[in-house]
């Protein structure tokens, strides 16, 4: 199965009801990326969703539903245990200004996410093999993005060096994480919290941005 005409208009479509432009040139990114996905995760267990026809909404559209946000917030960004590259690589699409890491501690998925890199040929993408907790860059990330990579205070605690007061944390949900949100660290507190309405997703969608104090 490949990434087909039916998958096209369904990215178009719910980009335009999520109010996100994209160019000629981005749709057809985001569809190669799709068609990547689709052929890798056969041998590489990418992503838990098997079927082409629900990749669309699930992974692209759900990742371009944060575009609003993530353009408030600086332009050198994290995405932590990155998986299948979501919501890095739509997002890296979309703002090809500002600077993405994708990190994953799988040397499966950044082998393929290291080849995305290379075919879409994305040069604002970096790709880091390694567990978040032992990751040292020199400099803080402007935001922190994660998708379904673990509780709000494993998120909070395993990233909290990455940061620093100016840094978002943008925590991508699905129902309302109230018993999380009671856990989180001292140091972390709540900005604000937005109910996305994802085209083609039945399920909550939540995105919890967080800072320290």
């Amino acid at each position: 199965m490949t990434v087909n005409a039916q998958h096209a208009q369904e990215l178009i479509s719910g980009a335009q009801q999520l109010a996100v432009e994209l160019t000629e040139h981005q749709q057809q990114l985001l569809l190669q990326y799709l068609g990547l996905l689709i052929k890798w995760n056969k041998a590489y267990n990418l992503t838990a969703v098997r079927n082409p026809d629900e990749m669309v909404s699930r992974h692209l559209l759900d990742s371009l539903s944060v575009v609003p946000y993530v353009q408030l917030y600086g332009d050198n960004w994290l995405d932590v245990g990155s998986g299948g590259g979501m919501p890095g690589i739509p997002l890296a699409i979309l703002f090809p200004e500002r600077k993405f890491t994708l990190l994953d501690s799988n040397g499966k998925k950044t082998r393929f996410l290291t080849q995305v890199k290379l075919e879409l040929q994305l040069d604002n993408l970096e790709v880091i093999h390694s567990r978040a907790e032992a990751f040292n860059p020199e400099l803080a990330f402007s935001g922190i993005i994660s998708r379904a990579f673990s509780s709000l205070a494993d998120f909070s605690n395993w990233t909290r060096h990455l940061g620093d007061l100016q840094t978002r944390w943008l925590a991508m949900k699905g129902v309302h994480p109230d018993d999380e949100l009671q856990a989180l660290p001292d140091d972390f507190c709540l900005d604000s919290c937005h109910t996305l309405k994802v085209p083609g997703c039945q399920g909550q969608r939540h995105l919890l941005i967080l800072h320290r104090q």
